[in-house]
């Protein structure tokens, strides 16, 4: 049974009579991951995983070396057989089911193409090893390499092409067999920089358009907040949060998502008072601040950790009345150009740890115009997390 659907979704398994010359790619489809353990030895490295992933969202798995992401993704392909927990694609449970069969295209770090075949023979290996009739080869093969823009190098060989261009082939490899999700193993790490920039833009393009359902494995974080629909940030093998990029960055749910995610200042506080609409909290900077309350809300004499991305410090002159205001002065600027990476110290509290600012067109720089200043931020930019 199971054969024969995936038959008739255009991806044929070498089984004699199953073969469909005309088919289509299959629709997106929905990934449900859950309770799922993976065990090497005596060591847990995915400690009980939930996740839904929706039909034609592009996931990313967000994390630090060793954090289970990518042994996530070959549980997903089928490499790796978890010990606990199920994985669900399309509603079919495929956990313990072989990678031949699970309907996904896979696109590896290192790209893995063939170097004494051509950028054709490349993407055509996988429907030639499921025995898909040459016409329907060719005619796919061609689609293929016209949605990475390659078509015009279809007879030219790997070591012939430029790193993002042999991404693009893995990529087409992949798309050619109609995958019902495509896992993609931090494709980007081998490029450069300005290659890395473009083809991000590229994977987004191809995935929207070919209507898939992605789950992305990578460590960097610009590349996951630039693509990704929505994003997972694990460590030691659990979920820590999981959300849309900007409800990752903007509100992380605790210390290590703030500290991963980007960078920020971490001030241990207490909160003295306040109303349900803001919180008055004592800093080691010596001022009372104002902080919008946690979902969990907080009580006079707890300890918190306020949490404030640099970007959110403002220097400089504050609108009048405005909350959060502090005598400072700039230690140390490093100058970008378009922005400056600045060091700012408490001129009230000489012992308060130092704060990391980051000014968009600057107009401040340490020595250079007596090195005081003021420094603001808004109270909704104050992230509270428990202490």
């Amino acid at each position: 049974m199971r054969w024969r659907a995936a038959a008739r979704a255009g991806i044929v398994r070498g089984v004699p009579g199953l073969e469909t010359p005309g088919a289509e790619a299959p629709m997106a489809v929905a990934v449900h991951i859950r309770g799922l353990v993976k065990k090497f030895d005596r060591l847990r490295v995915l400690d009980g995983i939930d996740l839904e992933i929706a039909p034609g969202e592009l996931f990313f798995l967000l994390g630090p070396s060793g954090c289970g992401k990518t042994t996530l993704l070959r549980c997903l392909a089928g490499f790796y057989t978890p010990e606990e927990g199920s994985i669900h694609i399309g509603g079919e449970d495929v956990t313990h089911e072989p990678p031949h069969v699970r309907d996904t295209g896979m696109v590896f770090q290192s790209y893995a193409l063939w170097p004494h075949l051509t950028v054709r023979q490349n993407v055509a290996f996988g429907l030639e090893q499921r025995r898909v009739p040459r016409p329907e080869i060719a005619r796919r093969v061609e689609t293929a390499l016209e949605s990475v823009r390659l078509r015009e190098r279809a007879d030219d060989r790997p070591n012939q092409l430029s790193g993002g261009q042999q991404q693009r082939v893995a990529l087409a490899r992949a798309l050619v067999i109609h995958p019902r999700c495509l896992l993609l193993d931090e494709p980007l790490s081998n490029l450069d920089a300005k290659l890395r920039l473009e083809m991000r833009g590229e994977i987004r393009r191809l995935c929207k358009d070919e209507g898939l359902t992605a789950v992305y494995v990578t460590h960097d974080q610009k590349e996951a907040l630039s693509i990704a629909d929505r994003l997972a940030v694990l460590n030691a093998g659990r979920v820590e949060q999981c959300g849309a990029p900007v409800e990752v960055y903007r509100r992380p749910a605790n210390r290590f998502v703030a500290n991963f995610i980007g960078e920020t200042n971490f001030l241990e506080a207490a909160i003295e008072g306040g109303s349900a609409e803001a919180l008055r909290l004592r800093t080691p900077w010596g001022a009372a601040v104002s902080a919008v309350p946690p979902a969990g809300g907080g009580a006079p004499g707890d300890a918190v950790t306020l949490s404030l991305r640099p970007e959110a410090i403002r220097l400089g002159e504050a609108p009048a009345g405005a909350p959060n205001v502090f005598p400072a002065v700039l230690r140390e600027s490093v100058y970008l150009g378009e922005m400056a990476q600045h060091t700012i110290v408490s001129r009230a509290a000489p012992g308060a740890p130092p704060l990391k600012v980051f000014e968009l067109h600057p107009r401040h720089l340490a020595g250079g115009d007596g090195g005081e200043t003021l420094a603001w931020f808004d109270p909704r930019d104050a992230v509270l997390l428990k202490a």
